[in-house]
């Protein structure tokens, strides 16, 4: 992770240096920040998706839209964890929820590109007029 200085002002206003680690946009980061397991649950969905399209293509939609209602549960179900938390700890910092949200919406982002990649097969494999 690199590393970057950043000046943080206290209460008092005098200002103090801090380091701060800039975001890591791997893709195995977003894995793991969006849950391992309903991620892998996604990116199994969307490997059934491209199967769906070579053998069942009627099955394309169906999975497509699985995949975004799991996406939106996994989605709930961070948030339900992350107000729990909050919860017990009391006073949490803006920032903090900030990054809570952050996390708990990239199987949300995931679910939304598996529903577009089914759409987008469906009008591929429509017959034309």
């Amino acid at each position: 992770m690199k590393e970057e200085i950043i000046y943080v002002v206290d209460s008092l206003g005098v200002s103090h240096p801090e380091t701060l680690e800039k975001a890591d946009w791997t893709i195995s980061s977003f894995f793991v920040e969006g849950g391992a397991f309903g991620m892998i649950v996604l990116s199994l969905l969307l490997i059934a998706l491209f199967l769906a399209a070579w053998k069942a293509p009627k099955w394309v939609k169906e999975i497509g839209l699985g995949a975004l209602v799991f996406a939106i549960f996994w989605t709930l179900r961070g948030l339900y964890q992350m107000f729990g938390v909050m919860q017990m700890i009391g006073d949490v910092g803006f920032p903090v929820i900030c990054g809570g949200l952050r996390a708990v919406m990239i199987s949300t982002f995931y679910g939304l590109i598996i529903y577009f990649i089914s759409l987008l097969i469906r009008i591929i494999q429509k017959p034309r007029i």
